[in-house]
């Protein structure tokens, strides 16, 4: 059987820890599985997002840039994910679907123009048309990790990129906090949703919250999984 599962959540939070954590668990219980990560590290336009100055981050697009690397990075994740041969577990950290709310959030905030964000739904929308001509382009399940805002910043800094952790970022990581967990909760429905407490979770620091997030997941996926399996 082939399952797909996606970790979303605000920056910070602790997406590819709980990734690491899932794939550790369904590998020890005898299942193939394998973490797609988020392209941070190769990617040459995040730093330029979080240090240029407004008016060079208008001047040179990065914004529109950085949403289109985001993207293509995605799409390619996804098609990767489903050429996999079953059984196969694939955790995604954070999915394509999000993509979108990262550019209308940076079109809230100007950073994007009218037209870019036209372009950019139409580019997705062809995308997902592509997509569907695969075997399966939704995930099964989103693994949703929901903090305060403290604890967003908190955890932004003990990680310390050193490019995320400039105070003046501070305004953007709320603008893109405050609507998430609606935009989720709300408007998301491409898969199930588990929500995580992550003001009260540390995968990390604390083994048995590692250990309450495996059981939590293994029970989630079996409900949807039964589901689908009577609905065919």
């Amino acid at each position: 059987m082939f399952v797909s599962i996606v970790i979303g959540g605000m920056i910070g939070l602790g997406k590819t820890s709980v990734a690491d954590t899932l794939n550790a668990h369904f590998q020890n219980k005898g299942i193939d599985s394998k973490v797609f990560y988020e392209a941070v590290d190769d990617n040459p336009i995040l730093p330029l997002y979080y240090q240029l100055t407004p008016e060079e981050l208008e001047a040179k697009r990065i914004p529109f840039l950085l949403q289109l690397f985001f993207l293509n990075k995605r799409f390619k994740t996804v098609k990767e994910c489903v050429s996999w041969h079953e059984p196969i577990y694939t955790i995604q950290d954070r999915s394509i679907y999000e993509d979108w709310y990262f550019a209308y959030v940076n079109k809230s905030l100007g950073r994007i123009s009218e037209l870019e964000f036209r372009m950019y739904e139409d580019l997705v929308e062809n995308m997902m048309e592509e997509l569907n001509e695969l075997p399966k382009k939704a995930p099964d399940l989103m693994v949703y990790l929901k903090g305060s805002f403290d604890t967003v910043m908190d955890r932004i800094m003990a990680r310390g990129r050193s490019f995320e952790i400039n105070p003046e970022l501070k305004e953007y990581y709320f603008e893109v906090w405050k609507g998430y967990d609606d935009w989720v909760i709300n408007h998301y429905d491409a898969s199930d949703v588990l929500i995580i407490d992550m003001d009260i979770t540390d995968v990390v620091k604390n083994p048995e919250d590692a250990i309450k997030i495996c059981r939590d997941v293994d029970e989630k996926l079996k409900e949807v999984l039964n589901t689908k399996l009577t609905w065919r």
